[in-house]
């Protein structure tokens, strides 16, 4: 009788636990959006910010941009040291020792808070690199930030491959090479998209990591990888913390959660095709 109890009360916690964690982000979209959609224009999201102070009036097209652009440059970089990464630790590394100080190393950096990212992307690439407030830089440090992040689905997804197809592979006499190219990154393709687009929709939504390292209160679009940029988190800070416009900042919040719930459902698409072409 007591574990039947026990069970009923623990599946109530369960239960209430997650309506409550739905209704939380529900009543913030809601409230997002309730007061974000008068500022909802072709101009507000077309045009660049205007008016004393700036964003005052105009729009937020190069912050729109230029948090494309960080997202793109960041999942790039991020993506490539990766994929390499969990390559190695599954698929060459021979020692234990050495794949548990790989992954203390990635756990570490995991854990390390983004704005310190941000201190670290400015000294070493601003200062030290004279890569200056850039587009690259911020990038390259928002990139840093969400390595961990793909690394470790990444590696999940290598260590879920079939160990029969492997070793069939290995059997005709292929190299380990030709099998990672021909056989287990292609068969992976969709869940390495589907992390490295999470992750790209996390790097789009901080602000911490590009405000010493790139972001400016305004710039045009960039033009080159040199150039500073604007960034729809950074942009949406200055209207807040300034009080310049409440109302174009929430439009500014409201764009930003309708980007990141676009690459997220792409995201969410990619596994779920996988998943039923995998059936």
């Amino acid at each position: 009788m007591m574990k039947k109890i026990s069970s009923i009360l623990f599946n109530a916690w369960i239960l209430l636990s997650g309506l409550l964690a739905l209704l939380s982000a529900a009543f913030i979209f809601i409230y997002i959006v309730k007061n974000g959609f008068k500022a909802m224009t072709w101009e507000f999201i077309l045009s660049n910010p205007a008016g004393i102070p700036l964003g005052s009036e105009g729009g937020i097209l190069p912050a729109i941009i230029g948090s494309l652009l960080l997202m793109l440059i960041s999942c790039v970089f991020a993506s490539i040291l990766a994929i390499s990464t969990a390559v190695y630790i599954v698929f060459y590394c021979k020692s234990k020792r050495m794949e548990s100080l790989a992954h203390v190393v990635i756990q570490c950096m995991a854990g390390v808070p983004s704005i310190i990212l941000g201190l670290f992307g400015y000294t070493f690439m601003v200062a030290n690199l004279k890569m200056g407030r850039s587009l690259i830089s911020a990038g390259l440090t928002s990139g840093i930030m969400i390595f961990p992040f793909i690394q470790a689905r990444v590696e999940k997804t290598f260590r879920e491959f079939s160990s029969s197809m492997l070793f069939s592979s290995y059997a005709l006499g292929t190299t380990k090479l030709y099998t990672l190219l021909r056989l287990v990154l292609p068969q992976s393709i969709k869940d390495i998209v589907s992390s490295v687009t999470l992750a790209g929709g996390f790097a789009m939504g901080a602000a911490a990591p590009i405000i010493l390292t790139g972001a400016v209160i305004f710039a045009p679009i960039p033009k080159s990888l040199s150039s500073p940029v604007m960034a729809l988190p950074f942009h949406l800070y200055i209207l807040t913390g300034e009080g310049i416009s409440t109302e174009k900042s929430y439009g500014t919040a409201l764009v930003l959660i309708l980007l990141l719930f676009i690459i997220n459902s792409v995201s969410i698409s990619l596994t779920f095709w996988r998943k039923e072409a995998a059936k």
